[in-house]
């Protein structure tokens, strides 16, 4: 279970059209935050870096979470382990086609830029004194059904080994969105450009609840031409575990999407529940994917 450090008046209501919050770092209380899917393509053994991007193009984007220990007063959390995966601006992912479509094919120099076809946009950071962990990638594309969005998990009690991370607990699994102008401003610059297409709104997000901070709406500054910076601070329970993989941390549920009633932790249609299945795919799933989205 993970919890945002925000205000109430930043947890209680979703930002307007095209705004995001604007949080003050250190200055808010801890609210408590559902966990999500982990999604498809997570990568076990993802290597320790900073720099993610291994020369995939698009506009640059530094992320920057700080981590605090929710139990013990929201204290700066030192040594914590935070992981992040994502999609390139073709919306492509290690071993996997352009997602959607929409997506069209991306040209052989696109697809080879990676060094490792296997690990381009994804990698773990340790938290420093002051509880930071910091990226250097670049923003994510889009794919059907979904808004551009990163991966993230927090992990505590683990040790770096043979240039990853192993052992501990994943004590949080979420993800990190952009306001939609943001989306709009990197979406009218290339490559992203190349990718046709109607774009999921953050408000149609199934994974977006609209919590603002408290649901992984990260506060932004920068522009698309000499780069982006995109900050949250989080909370985590060291005790605690929550790998995304099917439940909440406590048993509940995951709040995969938005259930008819609006309510955030309804099981997701497709999601197995006590061993049930049906036959439309998890918000982000390969099969859902193939969807073109509605504006």
């Amino acid at each position: 279970m993970l919890s945002s450090c925000s205000s109430p008046s930043q947890v209680s209501r979703g930002p307007g059209p095209g705004k995001a919050p604007s949080p003050a770092p250190g200055d808010g209380l801890c609210v408590l935050n559902p966990s999500v899917t982990v999604g498809p393509y997570h990568l076990a053994g993802a290597p320790f870096r900073r720099d993610i991007t291994e020369g995939k193009k698009g506009v640059p984007l530094t992320l920057r979470l700080t981590v605090r220990d929710e139990p013990h007063a929201c204290a700066l959390l030192k040594d914590a382990a935070v992981e992040v995966w994502h999609c390139d601006a073709w919306a492509t992912t290690p071993a996997t086609r352009p997602r959607g479509r929409a997506a069209p094919r991306p040209p052989r120099a696109a697809t080879t830029a990676a060094r490792n076809p296997r690990t381009y946009l994804r990698g773990f950071q340790t938290t420093d004194a002051g509880g930071t962990a910091e990226f250097a990638t670049v923003f994510p594309g889009w794919y059907a059904r979904r808004a551009p969005h990163i991966h993230v998990r927090v992990h505590t009690g683990g040790r770096a080994t043979g240039g990853t991370y192993a052992g501990g607990r994943v004590n949080w699994t979420g993800q990190l969105f952009f306001a939609d102008r943001y989306s709009d401003e990197v979406g009218a610059r290339a490559p992203y450009t190349r990718h046709t297409g109607t774009r999921t709104r953050l408000a149609q997000d199934p994974v977006y609840v609209g919590g603002g901070t408290r649901d992984g709406l990260m506060h932004v500054t920068g522009d698309a031409d000499k780069g982006l910076l995109a900050t949250l601070t989080v909370g985590i329970d060291p005790t605690r575990e929550n790998t995304g993989e099917s439940t909440g941390g406590d048993g509940s549920p995951l709040p995969e999407s938005r259930s008819s009633g609006g309510t955030s932790g309804a099981p997701q249609p497709g999601v197995p529940s006590g061993g049930a299945t049906t036959s439309t795919p998890p918000p982000d799933s390969a099969a859902s994917a193939s969807r073109t989205p509605t504006p």
